[in-house]
């Protein structure tokens, strides 16, 4: 092979994701012109904010070559319990009958505090007890969904869904700066705002540094002196922090809640994560390519259905990338072997 074949090769196998999100954009347009008004491409911004918080969570824990079972679990317990404490006084199923108002951000703060609990029991029993972070999260996830529903059960909810939300609560979701298709909706800026923080940890602090440093070789990692077992505690409860701020936020886009919020979640974390370039094998991964990877699937999920595709085949093609992805990842990572 020529040099500059291999240097376009490279290039294209570089940047496969955003090309990837180039052409499926263009296909769709190209059947459907609408597909490229400013109200679709706001709407998919809309529905990818809570995904793409996700997602970044989950990419802390899969660059240090781990994996995180308990994502969507922990989205349900968090929009549970922020929406059970925000509803309306005379909403005839109130989760807390008397209960007066709270401000606002005290059940966002426990909600998102108990998504970090969960991030640091999850860190705690891979950190301390080296327990595989498949059957630790796993463990979580069970005990999360448990919990979570034993209170969603509790008189007089009683396993109800939680509606009649406040709108000082679901203005965070719905609302948006501006008025008609030019509006900028509030759920995207916080998304982008948690994005460039995230970027941020990954590429300015310790914390990051050591982080792709666990994930491409823990021995090397412990032999520079790094301490493995607290920077995992610290990511694992970074991760479980913005679980549970997608799911308040979620709760506040959907003006409800259930404990099936969430559910499968993990799979779309993780498959966002990949597609967009972060490696299976640990190590690897930047914010622009797991925003991309999330884009993606928002286009899959939000175009196929624009355009009329059975939403069958839109599982099809999303589990062809997901392996076409992989399948470079493992490419990249035995040519570097």
């Amino acid at each position: 092979m020529s040099i500059d074949m291999r240097k376009t090769s490279d290039y294209l196998m570089q940047h496969a994701i955003y090309i990837v999100l180039i052409v499926l954009t263009v296909a769709i347009a190209v059947y459907d012109p609408r597909f490229m008004s400013v109200t679709t491409i706001r709407d998919i911004l809309l529905q990818s904010s809570t995904r793409a918080i996700i997602a970044l969570g989950a990419a802390f824990v899969l660059i240090t070559g781990g994996v995180d079972l308990s994502t969507g679990r922990v989205v349900g317990l968090t929009a549970v319990l922020s929406a059970s404490m925000l509803q309306v006084a005379d909403y005839s199923r109130r989760f807390y009958p008397d209960m007066p108002d709270l401000p606002i951000l005290l059940p966002i703060l426990l909600a998102v505090l108990a998504g970090l609990l969960v991030g640091i029991i999850n860190g705690t029993i891979v950190a301390k007890f080296s327990v595989p972070p498949f059957i630790a999260t796993l463990g979580t996830m069970v005990m999360v969904y448990g919990v979570n529903s034993i209170y969603f059960d509790m008189k007089p909810n009683e396993s109800q869904p939680i509606g009649g939300l406040r709108k000082d609560f679901t203005e965070i979701g719905s609302g948006a700066f501006g008025s008609g298709d030019y509006s900028l909706p509030y759920i995207v800026l916080i998304a982008l705002a948690i994005s460039v923080i995230v970027w941020v940890i990954f590429n300015k602090t310790r914390l990051g540094k050591n982080m792709y440093a666990i994930g491409g070789n823990v021995h090397a990692a412990i032999v520079s002196g790094i301490n493995v077992q607290r920077n995992l505690l610290y990511l694992y409860a970074i991760a479980g922090a913005l679980y549970g701020l997608a799911g308040v936020l979620e709760a506040a886009r959907t003006g409800g809640a259930t404990n099936n919020y969430g559910n499968m979640y993990e799979l779309d974390a993780i498959a966002a994560c990949v597609v967009g370039g972060v490696s299976t094998a640990g190590g690897i991964g930047t914010v622009p390519g797991i925003l991309a990877g999330v884009l993606i699937f928002g286009v899959i999920n939000y175009g196929l259905t624009f355009i009329g595709i059975n939403p069958y085949w839109q599982l099809i093609i999303k589990g062809l990338i997901i392996v076409a992805a992989v399948a470079v990842d493992i490419r990249k990572y035995l040519t570097k072997k």
